[in-house]
């Protein structure tokens, strides 16, 4: 349920930089049903961004047009200042949009490291000669690639688990890996679906931790979907709140949070 008290000493936000993505007017249809309905909001460089709502508000169809995974059939999805045409989703991770998933979508019989690798596949350009031969620039990208991840993985505190398989791991570290896959790749934009479900709160202490040190040590861009309340307001520099698919409040999480048709649509209030 929505904390509606509200808190005087609240951050109202960092200072961001300008608007990497940018979406205008997007309407998504399966069949006759509206899943978005004429949403437009903007995401800017270096914030932390919530998209909240309730059950069915059509928040993880937005991250799926966001990813490339559904096109919309009306508006339009700006990046870095360019409209971007319909595009597969590994066309729009090479855009610089990297994304986990609600249900951990991860190789259970591989290694962490090996699982954190997967995310530099778009940036290994080497030939299949170079890649089965190991030399020359296959071996250049290789080591390149090692320390990009060995970062990752420093900031997200895995080193112990590197070489565990990751069936063997619990809930939150696996997590925690799916998370570390995302920022191996680089992203410009970091979309996480859900990064705290099922977690105990010890689990939802260390994940917004390492949320907050991703957005401030490597500078990443961060759109999230949550339902815990606490951790959207406590986390986000501006949060946008969908119900049945329309947008019904966006602002920073105070302005939200004193909403009143944010409010009635957390409590389950009906006009008439």
């Amino acid at each position: 349920m929505l904390d509606v008290a509200t808190d005087p000493g609240a951050d109202q936000g960092r200072i961001t930089g300008e608007t990497l993505l940018d979406l205008r007017n997007i309407t998504l249809r399966f069949g006759g049903v509206e899943a978005i309905k004429n949403i437009s909001f903007d995401i800017r460089e270096g914030e932390i961004r919530a998209i909240i709502g309730p059950n069915g508000a059509g928040k993880s169809s937005m991250l799926n047009v966001i990813s490339g995974f559904y096109v919309p059939q009306e508006g339009e999805v700006w990046f870095n200042g360019s409209r971007r045409p319909p595009m597969k989703p590994y066309e729009v991770a090479r855009q610089g949009i990297a994304r986990t998933f609600q249900n951990i979508a991860l190789f259970q019989g591989m290694t962490v490291l090996d699982n954190v690798m997967t995310g530099r596949l778009n940036a290994m350009n080497a030939g299949t000669m170079s890649q089965a031969l190991w030399f020359g620039k296959a071996r250049r990208e290789e080591v390149e690639n090692r320390e990009k991840v060995e970062r990752v993985i420093d900031i997200l505190e895995i080193q112990h688990i590197r070489k565990v398989p990751v069936g063997r791991l619990p809930y939150g570290l696996k997590k925690r890996v799916e998370l570390a896959r995302a920022l191996a790749a680089e992203p410009h934009l970091l979309l996480l679906d859900e990064p705290m479900a099922g977690m105990n709160v010890e689990e939802k202490e260390d994940m917004s931790r390492f949320i907050l040190d991703v957005n401030d040590e490597l500078g990443t861009t961060i759109a999230l979907i949550e339902h815990d309340m606490g951790v959207v307001m406590d986390l986000s520099d501006r949060v946008v709140v969908m119900d049945y698919g329309r947008k019904i409040g966006d602002g920073s999480p105070d302005e939200v949070r004193n909403n009143q048709e944010v409010i009635d649509a957390y409590l389950g209030v009906s006009h008439d």
